[in-house]
C-alpha cells in the first residue's frame, strides 16, 4: 500500500500563494482542492501532471475519512477504484486539478471571508 504522493509543482505553487494569504496549511488546502475537483464532476483518468511539488502523506489527505474520499472519486469516475488506482493516482489528480479551482475560487472572492461565503452558497449575496 502506497502512503505518499508527490503534488505537481504547480499546486504547490499554489498552497504557498494561498497558504500566505490565508494562513491554511497545506494539510487543509488540500482538502479544498479536492472538494472542488469533485464537483466538476468529471473524470481525471487522463489528467497528467508532474511530481515535483509537495510531498503529502495518505493519513494528512484523508484522515479517517478514507472510504468517503475513495467513494466519492468512484462517483465522478463511475466505476470502482482498486487501492493501487485510488491512491495515488487519482487523488493526486484531483488534488492537482482541484488546486487551480481552488486558486480561481478564492481570486474571484478576494477574501478568506468572501471565499468562505462562497462555498457555502451565499457569496454572490455579500
Amino acid at each position: 500500500m502506497i502512503f505518499r504522493l508527490k503534488t505537481s509543482k504547480r499546486t504547490q505553487e499554489i498552497f504557498e500563494e494561498l497558504e500566505a494569504r490565508t494562513n491554511y496549511k497545506p494539510y487543509t488546502l488540500v482538502k479544498h482542492a479536492i472538494a472542488w475537483s469533485l464537483k466538476e464532476n468529471t473524470s481525471v483518468a487522463d489528467y497528467k501532471s508532474d511530481s515535483d511539488g509537495l510531498d503529502l502523506n495518505r493519513q494528512t489527505i484523508t484522515g479517517d475519512n478514507e472510504v468517503l474520499f475513495k467513494v466519492l472519486i468512484e462517483q465522478v469516475e463511475g466505476r470502482y477504484l482498486l487501492d493501487e488506482e485510488f491512491f495515488p493516482k487519482y487523488v493526486k489528480a484531483h488534488i492537482d486539478r482541484g488546486s487551480e479551482l481552488l486558486l480561481d475560487m478564492y481570486n474571484h472572492a478576494g477574501t478568506v471571508d468572501r471565499y468562505v461565503l462562497q462555498t457555502l452558497g451565499v457569496g454572490d449575496t455579500v
